[in-house]
Parts: structure tokens; C-alpha cells; sequence
């Protein structure tokens, strides 16, 4: 077959993709349709045929979203795809409405409900455009069950249709264990772009008072780009020595490995790769008590859980962390690898994507 790929962004898609892209290429011809911010040289020496495509990841423009389905109805007609499979919002809706329309096959892959279905107004608009891109769809996986319950809670997609994953796994040879740090300061570890949604208020707040209290037995690592709305709060808490600003890293690893916990307050996740590739380390997590993020925790036992949005709950979370013996927190980490390996194998995530996408039997 030939399979059409639509995603918005190719660095994530190679970051979490490219085992079940490989996987596609052994059998099927595979042309990946993005915006190019990275890896394309990889993609292409995979196997794929690429595309650059532009896609307004989060602009609300009439005019660019329409051009987008304009884009894709193209697209289909001139590669004339046996199978299309999308990730993301905007490659959902335009892409699924583009495939409905031609009469072509299509899976979508929701990876989080986003900002859209936390604003009233739009997320309404954004459950009507859904439930018509994705009314033909061959079937639609999700990241978590909430997610899933919610798109049928919203009569978007029957269950039926809906194939639930543990995300999109962990390689875990890649994110092998890593021993467990054992001088210098407690380290917290936040890993991901600097926005209000991942809870960075919250958790700028609770370093602040955990500072105040245990001095310099206690720092925050940051690895991410950060919004322009927090430049100044960055680089204040950086004169502070609150925080160590480590920008965007291609190699995340040696972060997790001199963390002692890594934390992400987050509102909403599909499923938190961050959280999945502290775990593999054998770092104890604490985060948000949503989905795609508390699957990924078991509460107590390899991290903690906090309700979303609560600063005081995540001060307590964090100390609470600290106040355990480093062999407590190192065991902490150890069963978080366990959870990992017996929930989120890559190599089991790519044979049961597979396994719907294509419909056929899993191995």
C-alpha cells in the first residue's frame, strides 16, 4: 500500500514515530506530509518520501485553515494514498475532512485535547469540526481512556472506533536505567516548552518557597524553550539561582540522569513522553492528577500525584519528595522503571498501532 502521513511537526514525529514509520516501510510504501523544523535527512533515509507542508500549529485563521484544506484535497489527488493516518488537531480535522470527502481510508491519532477543549466558545466549535472530520474514519487511537471517554461522552467517536494506547511508548534500551545520584543538591527536573498549560506558575511558586526553606539543598533544571510571556520570570529565576535555564536539548538523557525526580504539573497531556522517559531512567515523577499524565505514576509507590492547577498540592508533593531517604527516592525510581517496563514498551505500542491502522490480527 501506499500510506499518507499528515502531522504538523517533523522533530516530534522522529522523536516518537519513527519506530512505527520503519515498521510501516518493511511492507508499504510511506510519504509523510509536515513542516520540516528538523530531521528531515533522517525521514527520508528511513525510507519516506517527504513533503513540506506548512501547517499553523496554533493560529485560529479562517483563511490559513482553509488553505490547509485546500493543501490536503490536492494532496490526496495527487498521490492517491491506499491509507492516510494523521496526528495532531489541525491534520485531524482538514486532513479527515479532505479523506472523507475523496472517499480515501484514514486513521486519525488524537494526542491530547489541547488548549481548544479548555475555551467554552471554541471547544464547542472544535467537537462539531471533530465529529464531522472523523465520522468515516477507519478508527481513531487515543493516548489515554479519558480522552477516548470524553470523545464519546461528546458523541465524536463511538467506542467502536476508538483504539486506546499507553501513548507512544518508550524505547527502553535508549532510555536505559541510569544509576542514581548520589551527592550535590536534591534536583527537580522539568522537561518541555515553558507555557502557562504545563503548570510553570505553579511549580516557579513552589521553588520559590521550597527555597526559601532548604537554600541551595534544592534546584530546579529547565529544558525547553520558553513563551516571550516568561522570558523575564526565566531569567529572574535564573539571577536567583532558583533555576538552571538549559534551553532545547536534542538529547534529553543526561538530564534525566542527574535528576533526583522529574516533575510536570501540566493541565492536559495525551501522554506525557517526558514522565515515560523519567520512569525508564529510574526517576521518581511527580505531575498532575489528569489523564496522560497519572497513568503514568503509580501514586505513592513511584511518585506522586497533585490536582492540576494547585500550587499549594504541588509544594506538598515536592516536599513530601524530600523528606524521604535517598534510598527511598532511588526505590521510588526503581519502580517507575518497572512500571514502564511492564506498561509502555515501545515495541508493544508500534505492533498494536499497527495492528489497528492496517486491520489485521497483532503478531
Amino acid at each position: 500500500m501506499k500510506i499518507l502521513i499528515l502531522t504538523n511537526h517533523s522533530y516530534m514525529f522522529w522523536q516518537f514515530r519513527r519506530e512505527l514509520t520503519a515498521a510501516l516501510l518493511e511492507r508499504h510504501e510511506v510519504v509523510l506530509s509536515t513542516p520540516f523544523v528538523g530531521h528531515e535527512e533522517d525521514l527520508t533515509a528511513l525510507g519516506c518520501r517527504c513533503i513540506e507542508t506548512a501547517v499553523d500549529r496554533r493560529g485560529i485563521n479562517p483563511a490559513t485553515d482553509l488553505k490547509l484544506m485546500r493543501t490536503y484535497r490536492k494532496l490526496l489527488s495527487q498521490e492517491r494514498p491506499d491509507l492516510v493516518i494523521t496526528y495532531s488537531i489541525k491534520p485531524n480535522i482538514y486532513g479527515g475532512l479532505a479523506c472523507r470527502m475523496a472517499g480515501v481510508p484514514y486513521c486519525a491519532n488524537v494526542q491530547g485535547l489541547g488548549t481548544a477543549f479548555q475555551r467554552k466558545g471554541l471547544a464547542s466549535l472544535v467537537t462539531l469540526m471533530y465529529r464531522v472530520a472523523l465520522a468515516r474514519a477507519r478508527t481513531v487511537l487515543f493516548e489515554n481512556e479519558g480522552n477516548a471517554a470524553l470523545f464519546r461522552e461528546k458523541k465524536i467517536v463511538p467506542t467502536q472506533r476508538q483504539t486506546v494506547l499507553p501513548g507512544a511508548g518508550v524505547d527502553l534500551s535508549y532510555h536505559a536505567r541510569q544509576p542514581y545520584p548520589s551527592e550535590g543538591p536534591i534536583r527537580f527536573l522539568f522537561v518541555g516548552r515553558i507555557m502557562r498549560e504545563k503548570g510553570v506558575e505553579e511549580l516557579f511558586y513552589a521553588m520559590r518557597r521550597l527555597r526559601a526553606v532548604h537554600g541551595d539543598e534544592v534546584i530546579l533544571d529547565v529544558v525547553g524553550f520558553f513563551e516571550d510571556a516568561y522570558r523575564e520570570t526565566v531569567e529572574e529565576l535564573v539571577r536567583e539561582g532558583i533555576v538552571n535555564f538549559h534551553g532545547f536539548q536534542q538529547d534529553v538523557r543526561p538530564f534525566y540522569s542527574a535528576a533526583h525526580c522529574v516533575v510536570l504539573p501540566s493541565y492536559h497531556e495525551g501522554m506525557s513522553n517526558v514522565l515515560l522517559e523519567g520512569a525508564a531512567a529510574g526517576r521518581a515523577l511527580i505531575t498532575s492528577d489528569i489523564p496522560g499524565c497519572r497513568e503514568a505514576v503509580r501514586d505513592g509507590i513511584s511518585g506522586y500525584l497533585c490536582p492540576a492547577g494547585d500550587r499549594e498540592g504541588l509544594l506538598a508533593a515536592l516536599e513530601r519528595f524530600l523528606s524521604l531517604t535517598p534510598a527511598e527516592r532511588a526505590a521510588m525510581g526503581e519502580r517507575g522503571r518497572e512500571h514502564v517496563e511492564q506498561t509502555f514498551r515501545k515495541e508493544d505500542v508500534v505492533r498494536r498501532t499497527l495492528a489497528a491502522v492496517l486491520e489485521e490480527p497483532p503478531c
